[in-house]
């Protein structure tokens, strides 16, 4: 192999190497803040489809154009598209130079090289421009866009509310009351089947911050499939702003127990409030588990037991029936608990006693 052809191959490894892709997303999302308020995934999903055009030469550059008409439907502007694109562009040309380096690739051999790449790179840049132009020219040919301006003025802090008339415009009325919903559906294609799916109610739904979310006088009954749905109480159009970035905190709650469908803002607030302190949660952890070692299964049996119990209102027999095991076993681990960690959440307490015992444990082993 020679070596121009090593390096070629140290292009080629790079192009599906998670960490080459981790570092892009984050080099994109740091230098364009409309692509950092996307969730993170929708930026990683681009990248990984991205990079093998040019890194690989595979694929085609159907990709890039997808890429520009996703973020144009999501409302970022076209600057801050191409300077989260440079960022990552930047970023992939600096790893590829790091590897070069330690493969042992002379200076000149992966200059000549990433000259030329140049000409794919400005293919890929002119693909991702004339997705989003094209995509643009689209939505404002459509009143749906007039719709999805409207909504994002509504629901986005870094937007100007909307006058009255271009609410009318929308279909919304100023002094309606609307259910604010944010779901985890990032895809288009996706996103406008579920939008498909909840106008039957009514409402104005679009990609706000990368996700599907929306105003809806009424919501379905439920939603089926992996689809996670966090909606708020009915509230005035002027109160709908905070409620969106709280639908959206209580989102990733939410996914981090696993939950699907259509899920409500006030059943998540005790999880919402605790994600959102993870320095605290560590200090429960060490303060009141700090003895547990994550590595033993007979800790980890022990946590889980406790976890059920407080679950389960500290009942032994449904602790029990929930966990398949006799109550004089969970009365025995709970025991075992309180030996090694020196208290247990069996111990009379009040209720804030109860939630920080029940908050350590919900988030251990986190470290």
């Amino acid at each position: 192999m020679s070596v121009h052809e090593d390096f070629a191959a140290v292009l080629r490894r790079m192009a599906t190497d998670a960490g080459v892709i981790e570092e892009v997303v984050r080099a994109a999302r740091s230098q364009s803040p409309p692509v950092a308020r996307l969730p993170e995934e929708e930026t990683r999903r681009h990248v990984a489809l991205v990079l093998p055009v040019v890194l690989a030469r595979e694929g085609d550059l159907a990709a890039a154009a997808r890429l520009g008409a996703d973020r144009a439907a999501q409302g970022v502007p076209i600057t801050a598209l191409l300077h989260g694109v440079q960022a990552g562009r930047g970023r992939a040309v600096q790893i590829a130079v790091l590897r070069g380096r330690a493969a042992g690739v002379p200076e000149e051999t992966m200059l000549s090289a990433l000259l030329e790449l140049e000409p794919r790179v400005g293919a890929l840049e002119r693909a991702v421009v004339n997705g989003y132009r094209t995509a643009e020219l689209e939505l404002a040919r459509t009143a749906r866009d007039i719709r999805f301006q409207v909504l994002r003025r509504l629901l986005h802090r870094a937007e100007e509310a909307p006058p009255d008339e271009d609410v009318l415009q929308a279909g919304l009325r100023p002094d309606g009351l609307y259910r604010c919903l944010t779901s985890n559906v990032t895809d288009p294609v996706r996103a406008r089947e579920l939008e498909r799916r909840l106008s039957v109610c009514g409402g104005v739904f679009g990609l706000v911050d990368g996700r599907l979310s929306g105003l809806a006088p009424r919501l379905p009954e439920r939603i089926e499939g992996d689809v996670l749905v966090v909606c708020a109480p009915p509230a005035r159009l002027a109160d709908v702003r905070g409620l969106h970035a709280l639908c959206g905190s209580a989102l990733g709650a939410a996914e981090a127990r696993g939950l699907c469908g259509l899920r409500d803002l006030t059943e998540l607030a005790g999880e919402t409030a605790l994600a959102a302190q993870p320095a605290l949660a560590g200090l429960l952890r060490r303060t009141l588990l700090g003895p547990l070692d994550p590595g033993d299964p007979f800790h980890r049996q022990l946590a889980a037991t406790a976890l059920a119990y407080l679950d389960h209102e500290r009942r032994l027999d449904r602790t029990a029936a929930a966990l398949h095991v006799h109550p004089n076993t969970v009365r025995y681990r709970l025991g075992r608990l309180e030996e090694i960690v020196g208290a247990s959440p069996g111990a009379e307490g009040t209720v804030l006693d109860l939630l920080r015992w029940w908050w350590a444990l919900r988030t251990w082993p986190a470290e």
